[in-house]
């Protein structure tokens, strides 16, 4: 199967921008408050379905998958980026992370209790969501949690709107039309939670989707 030419792009971006982006969020999410807020409820609402196998789809060098971990989740880590993925090894050799996609990951249907997209479907091109959107649903178990964080737009006629991103080109994303689309995927949103950004962040909002998938 001939692969998609924005995965080896952002694959190929990532391995180059993947030791600076470490060190960049080497302090894990202390100076993000609201995030580590949502992050704290996704994994009181998996710990109180019994917990199970917990994907970090996107992990990037893991800081998120660790923070999981100390929330007593059962995470491995999975990124497009096998330098990425060298890091997070390095950093937590206690931990499981593969390298794979999320538009054909390598999992057996309904086989997670939870998956986290944190800034992961931002490199993905417009028309190639819904495909990732059903990806979820079929790796989550009925029942199972996803937690997605993007940049977001606020103008719901258009799915997605461009911009530069400093390692690939990238996409802002309305969170009414995300969670459209995550719906008719078979999913029920629980919470959301768009904040401004930081100070050292660029202008735009940043959006958090909480959703269950739903039992059949």
């Amino acid at each position: 199967m001939i692969e998609p030419d924005f995965l080896s792009t952002t694959r190929t971006a990532y391995d180059t921008w993947a030791a600076p982006y470490a060190e960049l969020f080497a302090n894990g999410l202390e100076d993000f408050p609201l995030d580590r807020a949502m992050l704290a409820a996704f994994a009181a609402f998996v710990r109180a379905d019994g917990g199970g196998p917990v994907a970090d789809l996107g992990c990037g060098p893991g800081h998120v998958t660790s923070l999981l971990d100390s929330l007593g989740l059962d995470v491995s880590g999975i990124d497009l980026s096998p330098e990425m993925i060298a890091l997070a090894r390095a950093a937590r050799p206690d931990l499981r992370f593969e390298v794979g996609s999320m538009t054909a990951l390598d999992l057996a249907d309904g086989t997670l209790a939870a998956a986290l997209a944190r800034y992961s479907i931002i490199h993905t091109p417009p028309e190639q969501l819904p495909r990732i959107c059903a990806e979820f649903h079929r790796v989550l178990a009925p029942g199972g949690h996803l937690l997605l964080a993007f940049q977001a737009h606020d103008d719901p006629s258009e799915l997605a709107e461009s911009f530069d991103h400093k390692v690939a080109l990238a996409y802002r994303w309305s969170p009414d039309r995300v969670a459209a689309l995550l719906t008719e995927a078979g999913f029920t949103e629980k919470a959301r939670l768009v904040r401004a950004p930081l100070e050292d962040e660029r202008q735009f909002p940043h959006a958090h989707l909480l959703l269950t998938r739903t039992p059949a």
